[in-house]
């Protein structure tokens, strides 16, 4: 009797644990809105001491790794102490200790704490991935980041209870020489049980199963995530990706397979293009007949004029198209728009593959305007002020702090973080646009390496996408588009001369494409460019049409590579030393024209 009294209170235990871990689990699952945005706004009221006191949490924690002891710290923490002892840096200089790391040494060489994880940048511009830490804390202001963001964004534009459409994709994960994982930011986050929990808090859990997300081809997840996003059409609030550029490419090849989607959705079974036995599965799980909702996505595709309205059409219930929309992916925005219709695009937050810098907290600015606020609890930053000198601007001029930072003027980002980085040069350059309480508001500018340059001309990525942009408004009459461009610098040439490469959307005549091509080089309004250009000191640019399908075969190459397509930015400059790029576009080329705008 007694042991089965014991029995019965030992079963009724375990079913009160079991109830007290389901609330305590709702409980922390719960998403406050307001109380994230009071949260945000008590960090940035006082911007400069959270940066003092997120300073000596670092350093508190790593300053006795080995790079921190070699420049004489002795256990100070202060910023003055700090800016004086720590040289500012560039990721070649750290490239040494980081590869340390990964090949194995446990010391402490960066972090106080062992790094288990390696991130991998893009690699898009210099044409090979950079390894850099990536830890626990990273993770937390990843998920800072993404709460912010959203509390600011549901205020707007508030959703409930539904999914979203998100173009994601994992790269393959490995091992490094010492055993740790690797793969890029994006497949770090994705991977991470916070990243999944964090969603479902927010209402926007991913319509497509993990297989899709994780798959190993992605071209087949690609097109198991646009049918989920059928299967939960009336679901989807949210249609989103890393960049806009993964959207604009969804959508066009939707415009491809659309019928075949149609098909499957008919008869409840998934085409036979998609082999991966794991993503057939999971596909098997939600795919059944459904004539009726295949005969609805017939009718809309086909009443369409030129898919414009496509997302709004297919996922009706849709409120907002998201993701990043600034700098190298505003050539995309125009197409995006013809996608999306009266749907307002929201552009995602700040950051890159080291770090956040960031958060959009004015959501209802279109993507061309929008801005950053500065979390001043998420890493130390400095600003090295350009003064209108992209080059040798750190012997020019002295980085200033977070709250010293001018209005209307423009910096190169300096930040040191919680996973190793210390006085690190981003390399990009924003304009300080307005201030958030205490904390500044940043407006991308571009890239600071990325300079075509010859003599004594100097073209940020931002001129390029003007001049691209003045070019091609020749073709619209014409119902043609840029569907993807790149430049080069070709110095073997004497004079040497800027290259740039178009991809169109159909065939253009010799003449217009001329007219293009002089359009080009006249855009670019530099007057170190201008003024060689009549003197022939640069000679004349060529425009150099490739096929079509020639950026895509960048995009594989990428991801051949080990790259994310969700991370994937097509590079706005090539530089030589990026051979195989210059191979694959070079041996594409259709026409090459030649431009007589200074003769």
């Amino acid at each position: 009797m007694i042991t089965l009294v014991f029995g019965d209170f030992i079963e009724t235990s375990s079913a009160f644990m079991k109830i007290m871990k389901m609330v305590v689990e709702k409980i922390e699952t719960k998403f406050d809105q307001e109380k994230v945005i009071e949260e945000f706004e008590d960090l940035t009221k006082d911007g400069g001491r959270i940066q003092e006191e997120t300073l000596k949490k670092i350093l508190e924690q790593n300053g006795g790794t080995e790079y921190l002891e070699q420049w004489g710290l002795n256990g100070r923490t202060d910023p003055q102490t700090f800016k004086n002892c720590v040289p500012i840096v560039t990721h070649n200089d750290l490239e040494p200790y980081i590869q340390r790391i990964a090949d194995g040494d446990l010391s402490p060489i960066l972090t106080g704490k062992p790094v288990e994880t390696i991130s991998l940048s893009s690699g898009t511009t210099q044409g090979k991935p950079k390894f850099v830490p990536f830890n626990d804390e990273l993770m937390e202001s990843t998920m800072q980041i993404f709460k912010t963001s959203f509390a600011f964004r549901n205020r707007e534009f508030p959703i409930g209870n539904g999914k979203a459409l998100q173009f994601i994709y994992s790269s393959k994960q490995f091992k490094t020489k010492g055993g740790l994982s690797a793969g890029t930011a994006t497949t770090n986050v994705y991977r991470n049980a916070q990243f999944k929990k964090t969603m479902k808090a927010m209402c926007t859990p991913c319509c497509s199963p993990d297989e899709v997300i994780f798959g190993p081809d992605f071209h087949q997840s690609l097109y198991c995530h646009l049918l989920c996003g059928l299967i939960f059409r009336d679901e989807v609030q949210v249609v989103s990706s890393t960049f806009a550029h993964s959207i604009v490419h969804a959508f066009r090849t939707f415009e491809q397979v659309w019928e075949a989607l149609v098909v499957d959705i008919r008869e409840g079974v998934l085409s036979s293009r998609v082999t991966v036995p794991s993503i057939r599965l999971a596909m098997s799980k939600l795919l059944k007949p459904d004539p009726e909702l295949a005969d609805t996505i017939y009718k809309k595709c086909s009443r369409l004029s030129n898919w414009y309205g496509l997302i709004p059409e297919l996922f009706p219930n849709t409120r907002y198209i998201y993701g990043i929309m600034t700098g190298s992916m505003e050539p995309y925005l125009k197409k995006l728009r013809h996608y999306a219709g009266e749907l307002s695009l929201l552009s995602a937050d700040y950051g890159s593959s080291e770090g956040w810098v960031g958060v959009n907290v004015n959501p209802k600015l279109p993507p061309e305007l929008v801005t950053y606020a500065v979390l001043p609890n998420i890493g130390y930053f400095e600003f090295i002020p350009i003064g209108g000198n992209l080059n040798g601007m750190e012997q020019a001029n002295s980085p200033v702090g977070l709250t010293e930072v001018k209005l209307g003027e423009e910096y190169e980002i300096v930040f040191t973080n919680f996973a190793g980085l210390y006085r690190y040069r981003l390399g990009d350059v924003v304009k300080i646009k307005g201030f958030h309480n205490g904390t500044p508001e940043l407006q991308f500018v571009c890239r600071s390496n990325l300079l075509l340059s010859i003599n004594i001309d100097k073209n940020t990525e931002k001129d390029l996408q003007l001049a691209v942009e003045a070019a091609a408004k020749s073709l619209v009459d014409e119902k043609l588009e840029v569907v993807d461009f790149t430049s080069h610098v070709n110095v073997s040439a004497d004079p040497g001369h800027y290259v740039i490469f178009w991809e169109l959307s159909g065939e253009a005549t010799d003449e217009m494409l001329q007219d293009c091509c002089n359009c080009l080089d006249r855009s670019f309004i530099d007057a170190g460019y201008v003024s060689s250009r009549k003197v022939n000191a640069i000679g004349a640019l060529e425009l150099r049409i490739v096929k079509r399908g020639t950026f895509h075969k960048i995009l594989d190459h990428f991801v051949g590579l080990g790259g994310a397509v969700s991370q994937f930015k097509t590079p706005r400059c090539v530089g030589p030393k990026n051979s195989s790029l210059l191979q694959i576009l070079s041996s594409n080329v259709a026409e090459t024209y030649v431009s007589s705008a200074f003769c």
